[in-house]
Formats: structure tokens, sequence, C-alpha cells
């Protein structure tokens, strides 16, 4: 099981959802806004876990370790990929969904996602905890950082374009 979760939060896997989400977003919702913040929370994750990991050169776990992974083990990329594909997904998806039951239904499966694909890197001996927990923190912030972005300034271009409908009368 815990394989199954660590080949969800795979680069490739999180690659497919995200080009399926972009189709989504350009040709079937026609939100090109919103096309831009997802492709910024997802790319922003990915740079960031380069960078953390090149930064702090954390090398992995060596004691029973199930499965074998390359490269640095800070911040954990499942974890953050996981953190920022599903969060961004539940916050785009969010005012679609007509009833209580499908927003708390959507929050509550990212929320498994994310937490059951950063517990299966510690289970697989690839990841320290606290890789799983900093990865959490990065990509909570970062995406947190890039909502309150996206709705600044969409905020900002919503008003500025009411007042020139408003001033074209």
């Amino acid at each position: 099981m815990m394989m199954g979760f660590t080949i969800i939060g795979s680069g490739g896997v999180i690659s497919f959802l995200a080009l399926l989400m972009v189709i989504f977003l350009y040709k079937v919702l026609k939100h090109r806004k919103e096309l831009i913040l997802f492709v910024g929370v997802i790319a922003g994750s990915a740079l960031l876990n380069v960078w953390l990991k090149i930064l702090f050169h954390r090398a992995r776990p060596d004691l029973h370790r199930i499965i074998d992974a390359s490269g640095f083990s800070f911040p954990s990329g499942h974890s953050m990929a996981a953190f920022s594909m599903y969060g961004i997904f539940a916050f785009l998806l969010w005012r679609h969904l007509s009833t209580s039951f499908k927003r708390i239904s959507l929050v509550l499966l990212s929320t498994v996602m994310i937490i059951a694909i950063g517990l299966s890197r510690i289970y697989l001996g690839v990841h320290y905890p606290s890789d799983v927990l900093g990865g959490y923190l990065v990509s909570g912030t970062w995406l947190t950082l890039s909502i309150w972005f996206y709705q600044h300034y969409s905020e900002r271009w919503s008003s500025r374009s009411a007042n020139r409908m408003t001033n074209k009368s």
C-alpha cells in the first residue's frame, strides 16, 4: 500500500495529473488566470525543492530502507509535490462544487493523499520525518503565498475592470 502512495506522489504521476489539470483549466473551464496560478504553484514548488536539496545536502537514511532512492533527502520532493498538487486542486475545484458534502469530501481526499504520500516516504525508509514535515511547511508556505498573491491581484484586476466599465457609461 505504501508503494502505491509513493507511486502516486512520484514525478511521473504528478506531471500527468498536472497536465490533465492544465488541459481542464485551459480547454474546459477557460480559466486563464487559474491556469497561471496552477502552473506557478507546481513549477515553483519543484524549483524550491531542487534549490533546498542543493542548499542542505542532507543524506538519506541508510537503515531499514525498503526501496532505493537517489539524491538528497531534505526536503522530501514527494511531500512537497503532493502538498502543492492536492492543495492547489482543492483550492481551484472548491468553488466549482455545489454542496458542502462535495467540498468536505474534496478537502478530506486531498488531506489523506498529502499525509499518505508523506508517510509512505518515511515508511519506505527514504526520508526522515523532518524531511516530510519540512516539505509540507515549504510547500504550504509557497501555496499560501501563491494563493494570496493570486487573490490580491484578481481583486485588483476586477476592481479596475469595474472602474473602466463605470467610466465608459
